[in-house]
């Protein structure tokens, strides 16, 4: 039986966000719903696995929490469920920056398509940066890309501010698996006062699902945060093995 795998986030604006973690944990307890959801003051992000008709319902309940309504989903599927447990925790961020005052959904830079991404990239005026850990960059990235060798994402904030002039005068791309890491990377930069920044909309995922192969400048596979380890063009289980506890858990 296949299984449908959610990877999803939204940046909103939650006043009491240990209120919505009950409803939300019953739900999906109740759908037999497996995976990590997580609740911040930010907004929401996770990657969960279940039925269909699961994955639906769970996806309409968290549109419409306050500011939600147009959550970013991405699909894919499974052939056994890739999560050992469910959980829904309470965090101070969706993903981890530890830089006070950024507010992506106020402040993120400019999406760029996955259909007009190789034509930016190849541009010898923008500078393509993988906002990802070294260790999901060891899995695949785009060619050309900066790889900054963070061990996680809160590390990218003094990598930047240590390289920043290095990219003065060009035109900045960054990327990460889903999208989320990208929003904040963004946001954070503009805050630097770095007005040239674009970032790839729905991140590698939406990549690797809608541009062909033939056309492709990704170079490997997409480490994701479940069992199923990586995914190739399509989003097609690729399932190499990381070693042991070497990967940080920064989610998207």
């Amino acid at each position: 039986m296949s299984l449908t795998v959610a990877a999803l986030y939204c940046f909103a604006p939650f006043d009491e966000p240990a209120a919505l973690r009950q409803p939300l944990l019953d739900l999906c307890a109740r759908q037999g719903i497996k995976g990590t959801l997580l609740l911040a003051p930010e907004g929401i992000n996770g990657t969960i696995a279940g039925s269909a008709a699961a994955i639906a319902a769970t996806i309409e309940h968290i549109r419409s929490l306050p500011g939600c309504a147009e959550l970013d989903v991405k699909y894919s599927f499974a052939s056994t469920m890739p999560f050992q447990r469910l959980k829904v925790r309470l965090k101070k961020e969706i993903v981890t920056m530890k830089v006070p005052g950024i507010d992506p959904a106020r402040d993120a830079g400019r999406y760029i398509d996955p259909g007009g991404w190789n034509a930016l990239i190849d541009d010898p005026d923008t500078v393509l940066i993988d906002t990802r850990n070294a260790f999901e960059v060891g899995y695949g990235t785009f060619d050309g890309a900066v790889n900054p060798h963070t061990r996680a994402f809160g590390d990218f904030p003094d990598w930047w501010r240590a390289n920043a002039e290095t990219f003065a005068g060009k035109q900045v791309a960054m990327f990460c698996t889903g999208g989320i890491r990208c929003e904040k990377s963004t946001a954070f930069l503009r805050a630097q006062g770095v007005e040239g920044v674009v970032h790839l909309k729905g991140g590698i995922l939406a990549y690797l699902e809608q541009v062909p192969e033939s056309e492709s400048r990704w170079q490997g596979s997409c480490f994701v945060f479940d069992e199923r380890v990586s995914v190739g063009h399509g989003l097609v289980e690729v399932g190499e093995k990381p070693e042991s506890g070497s990967q940080p858990d920064d989610r998207g």
